[in-house]
């Protein structure tokens, strides 16, 4: 499985783990469940996937 490092809020981050406390899931496995939609996805974490797609197409235009 590919690795992924993100700078978070402290906010954010406080509120991942408390809602991973809540749903009895690790963080690791909340992050992944919201990544999926799982939620509704906050505008940050759109933006965020939005800026990878992003990153992930100009890479793979520059092999080409």
């Amino acid at each position: 499985m590919p690795k992924l490092t993100l700078d978070v809020d402290l906010e954010l981050y406080r509120l991942l783990q408390q809602a991973a406390r809540t749903n009895q899931l690790s963080l690791q496995d909340e992050c992944v469940r919201r990544l999926e939609g799982g939620v509704r996805r906050s505008r940050y974490v759109d933006a965020l996937l939005a800026e990878l797609r992003a990153d992930d197409q100009q890479r793979r235009a520059a092999k080409d």
